[in-house]
């Protein structure tokens, strides 16, 4: 049992009360230690100043077994702890620390666990432990170590070995290594330093604020190291890309376990270095799925989906963090339709529900291959699942398939829904309005995202040049576009430029853009001056269009783009003889124009529509079709 000793703050004579207390805690100490456990199941009234009376109490005391089965709510516990204060135990140190751990076990009754060690008499370190680690544990680190100080070392109890490693797990979490060496130089002084779990927690919070070194001086402190001291030092190691250190470190274990090989395994994965990482995998001596992911992981970081698909194949049971790595791959690698087929493949396993994650991937697929439905389903099955939580990310995924597929309605109505909106949902609103021709209302969203306090990016402004864009709005682009440098202070991107150029290009503007290019002050690129040769086609500036194709086929003859354009320009004057002399360029040089495609969606299924594989009659079908549609247009706009 500690005791709290308090020492005199501004006189050196010592009252009577503080004469007393230092009596009484020297009684104590002199007395044999109590018995906690004891062959009878009842217990005597304690008192801690009574010398006579044996200081015995059990975990079968009536009181302290209804406190352990009650869960930890104030209104009962208070019922509890009048009881333990009537029948004069509730000082004892066993029923003190039952109290104490009790009210630790929710995060909303700690601080009141706190007040109850205010009132202890000789409180120890084991209550002041289980405190500091409660705060850890519910990720308030900085409370843990106030209250050391403020509590512990102000009142002047003792600390033991397992006081220290929870001060460093907070120290770790919070960042702090100058609090941790501190503490370091304390646990010197205490004699504490080779004790083996504080060796553990010590390399860890110096692994974790990037002092590697340091954490390698603890570990070569002793060699009485066990698994998890090594393991520990291999970790730092990776975490800090020391990938050689730890690999030396892991081949001179004396020991290993699957921790120490996916430890090494996920370095090798860290650093790109897949053909070391196989190496590592195949000789593993057992594997689990934390080994299987790690690797999954590691080929998906590199974008080989051919392998991380083959391993995938290969697992005997695949989690949600399998599924997960493997159809975000193939969104980022935009196979949209693999990503949707697995998803297909997965719910009908019925064995593991998808994440939020996954369902961002699924969304994801859905808006770029205009899959209405199952997006649509994707969000019933949000709205009815009490397992996924809708948070910022879902749902701008959400809000973006709508958009992209045209259903601004619904999209405004998830929007309307979110407790917090980001700037990228926000940003997804504006184009989704801009993309579909509603630039009114995009630039009505900009100025309630101003309202809002939501501070726009640059991104922000490339949705908004991109609407006025759509919508041919020329004076409210030149607008934003000085707003953005003057107000927001951003300095516009080729992005910007790309949208003001093609604004003032489809307006007819050409000189307007090709002046602004010339001004920019970076290398404009060739998708600038293919979007101002693109302008030059729709108005017909062959002199302009002339000069622009030229400079881009020598900047970049491979490309077909620029070719095609002045092809169409050309024959948009009638100038067939300098159309065949840019066909027969394209010939020379082997350039062919990839044929294009539809995509269309009929019911469950989608269907490419080439036009070389269209015969006369399916082409005359279409045709008919599309002069209906037509007619059904112009009825509808005439009305």
């Amino acid at each position: 049992m500690a005791v709290r000793f308090k020492h005199p703050k501004q006189s050196l004579s010592l009252s009577s009360e503080y004469v007393n207390k230092f009596i009484k805690t020297q009684i104590n100490l002199s007395k044999p230690p109590p018995k906690l456990w004891s062959d009878q199941h009842d217990a005597e009234s304690f008192d801690p100043y009574n010398n006579n009376s044996a200081q015995i109490l059990n975990l079968s005391h009536p009181i302290l077994r209804i406190l352990d089965s009650c869960t930890p709510n104030l209104k009962y516990f208070n019922q509890i702890h009048s009881q333990l204060i009537l029948s004069g135990i509730f000082q004892h140190p066993l029923a003190a620390g039952r109290v104490v751990k009790k009210l630790c076990s929710s995060q909303l009754t700690l601080t009141h666990a706190v007040k109850i060690f205010e009132n202890l008499e000789t409180p120890d370190a084991f209550i002041c432990n289980t405190i500091m680690k409660s705060f850890v544990n519910f990720d308030e680190p900085s409370k843990a170590l106030f209250f050391y100080y403020d509590q512990m070392v102000k009142n002047g109890i003792f600390q033991n070995n397992y006081t220290f490693p929870i001060l460093f797990k907070a120290c770790a979490d919070l960042g702090m290594v100058k609090e941790g060496k501190k503490i370091h130089a304390h646990i010197v002084k205490c004699g504490f330093e080779l004790d083996l779990y504080t060796r553990n927690v010590l390399i860890h919070m110096y692994s974790v604020c990037w002092r590697i070194d340091d954490a390698r001086k603890v570990f070569d402190l002793s060699s009485d190291s066990d698994l998890v001291t090594w393991n520990t030092m291999i970790d730092g190691y990776v975490k800090n890309g020391e990938v050689n250190f730890a690999r030396r470190v892991f081949d001179v274990m004396p020991e290993r376990d699957v921790f120490s090989w996916n430890s090494m395994l996920s370095g090798y994965v860290g650093i790109g270095d897949m053909e070391a990482a196989n190496l590592l995998f195949m000789d593993m001596p057992s594997r689990d799925i934390v080994t299987w992911n790690c690797l999954l992981d590691g080929y998906a970081n590199v974008g080989n989906v051919v392998a991380a698909r083959s391993l995938f194949e290969q697992m005997d049971y695949q989690d949600v963090v399998s599924w997960t790595t493997l159809m975000a791959l193939y969104v980022r690698l935009k196979d949209y339709g693999e990503c949707l087929r697995l998803f297909d493949r997965l719910m009908q396993g019925r064995d593991i529900q998808p994440n939020e994650a996954i369902l961002m991937s699924v969304l994801t697929a859905c808006a770029h291959l205009g899959k209405l439905d199952l997006g649509k389903w994707i969000h019933s099955y949000i709205s009815y699942s009490r397992r996924i939580n809708p948070d910022t990310l879902l749902s701008t995924a959400l809000l973006t398939m709508y958009a992209k597929c045209g259903q601004m309605d619904l999209a405004k109505e998830v929007f309307a829904q979110m407790p917090e909106k980001s700037v990228v949902s926000w940003n997804s609103m504006i184009m989704g309005y801009g993309t579909h021709g509603h630039g009114e209302e995009a630039l009505e969203t900009f100025m309630e995202m101003e309202k809002s306090g939501v501070m726009p990016n640059d991104a922000t402004f490339v949705c908004v040049l991109s609407a006025c864009t759509h919508s041919g709005m020329v004076l409210e682009g030149w607008w934003y576009f000085n707003v953005m440098t003057r107000v927001y202070r951003i300095e516009p991107k080729v992005e910007h430029y790309g949208c003001m150029v093609d604004l003032l290009g489809r307006a007819g503007l050409t000189r307007d853009s090709e002046d602004l290019i010339k001004n920019m002050p970076m290398d404009s690129g060739p998708a600038l001056w293919g979007a101002l040769l693109s302008a030059c086609k729709t108005h017909s500036n062959v002199e302009l269009g002339e000069i622009i194709a030229k400079r881009l086929i020598e900047r970049d003859p491979e490309d077909i783009g620029s070719y095609v354009l002045l092809s169409n320009i050309y024959a948009a004057q009638e100038r067939w003889g300098d159309v065949e002399k840019v066909r027969n360029m394209m010939v020379v040089k082997g350039i062919r124009k990839e044929a294009g495609s539809s995509l269309v969606q009929f019911a469950n299924s989608n269907m490419w529509c080439f036009p070389e594989d269209v015969s006369v009659h399916k082409r005359n079908i279409l045709c008919s079709m599309l002069n209906e549609m037509g007619v059904q247009i112009k009825c509808q706009s005439e009305r």
